[in-house]
């Protein structure tokens, strides 16, 4: 029966992490296999999918490249996860492979658990979990594990740091990103203290770019879900998350006068305590597409649209319960 089940990789890691940037190379060198994508954000607008959606051509069928925004997919597993896996599977012309995208701030293990649903256990396998790892960030001392001079205080309740040790205890392989923007020795170092918290046999493979061939991620064979209770992490895999101690909002700015000035609004955005993620489309006066916005830490990466592709302007601002709205909103505006 499992050969004829279809492999699922689960793609996950902290915001900002690259997970998009890899699904996208991982499509366009797909090299004829049909691969379907669902794509879960955190926020309420989509961003994630429409990028996917760009490079899908020839990958993917009309309908298999499916967004879900309504909250992280480890909370709407029985509402979005299950009738989308359905359909999916249902397909007339069969699938070679499903690769789930999850928000950034999602955990994995209610997600594996949902395979074990009688109507997806006999037609998908999770053939692995990829954890997403940026290099920059834990350089940076961004993630809170890998903070130098970590708070006592807040070392076993910290919202961020659990999210993340849930999404490095579910892997199978983790692949750390930005590797190019890092040098070797501390390359070596966080490759060292991320092999001392992953349970043995897994693998960490470095990026750069996006540029790992789909063999890399695809092929695992590894059942993750006959193997749930070694992926428990800090929430286990029954325990309900609801993501409490985060927030989202949309702040849609007027044009701005160049992509630069943009990407100062986002920077300073992104100084505002407890912002941790900035994305999605913003207007820019006199130009024919909005303007491609990421931002996350000190970075912002930004590039003009597809003209006539439909995206609306907007900007997610995804960070802790606290954060101000109103300075967020108002360094967005320029």
């Amino acid at each position: 029966m499992s050969s004829q089940r279809v492999p699922v990789t689960v793609l996950t890691g902290f915001l900002g992490a690259g997970k998009t940037t890899l699904i996208r190379s991982l499509l366009t060198n797909a090299k004829g296999r049909r691969i379907a994508v669902i794509v879960n954000e955190f926020g309420d607008i989509g961003f994630d999918g429409s990028l996917v959606e760009d490079c899908a051509a020839g990958t993917c069928a009309p309908g298999d490249v499916v967004e879900l925004t309504n909250g992280c997919i480890c909370c709407t597993v029985a509402d979005d996860f299950i009738p989308t896996m359905d359909k999916l599977l249902g397909r007339d012309r069969p699938l070679d492979a499903i690769v789930i995208e999850t928000s950034g701030l999602a955990l994995p293990q209610p997600l594996l658990k949902a395979f074990e649903w009688p109507g997806v256990r006999t037609r998908a396998t999770v053939d692995g979990v990829v954890t997403v790892v940026d290099a920059t960030a834990l350089d940076e001392g961004r993630t809170p594990e890998h903070d130098p001079a970590p708070d006592p205080a807040r070392e076993h309740d910290d919202p961020v740091e659990e999210v993340f040790d849930d999404q490095l205890a579910c892997a199978d392989l983790v692949v750390l990103s930005k590797a190019d923007l890092v040098s070797a020795d501390r390359l070596d170092e966080i490759e060292r203290r991320l092999g001392n918290e992953l349970r043995d046999g897994v693998r960490v493979v470095r990026s750069r770019s996006a540029d790992l061939a789909p063999e890399v991620l695809i092929g695992l064979a590894a059942a993750a879900e006959d193997d749930l209770a070694a992926r428990a992490g800090h929430h286990g895999v029954d325990e309900e998350h609801d993501h409490d101690d985060f927030d989202s909002f949309v702040v849609r700015p007027a044009a701005m006068n160049s992509a630069e000035a943009v990407r100062d609004a986002v920077l300073r955005a992104l100084t505002v305590p407890g912002v941790l993620r900035v994305k999605g489309y913003a207007p820019v006066a006199g130009k024919p597409a909005p303007l491609v916005v990421q931002g996350v830490g000190r970075r912002v990466e930004t590039s003009f649209a597809r003209p006539g592709a439909g995206q609306m302007p907007g900007l997610v601002v995804i960070g802790l319960k606290e954060l101000d709205r109103a300075a967020a909103a108002a360094a967005l505006a320029g």
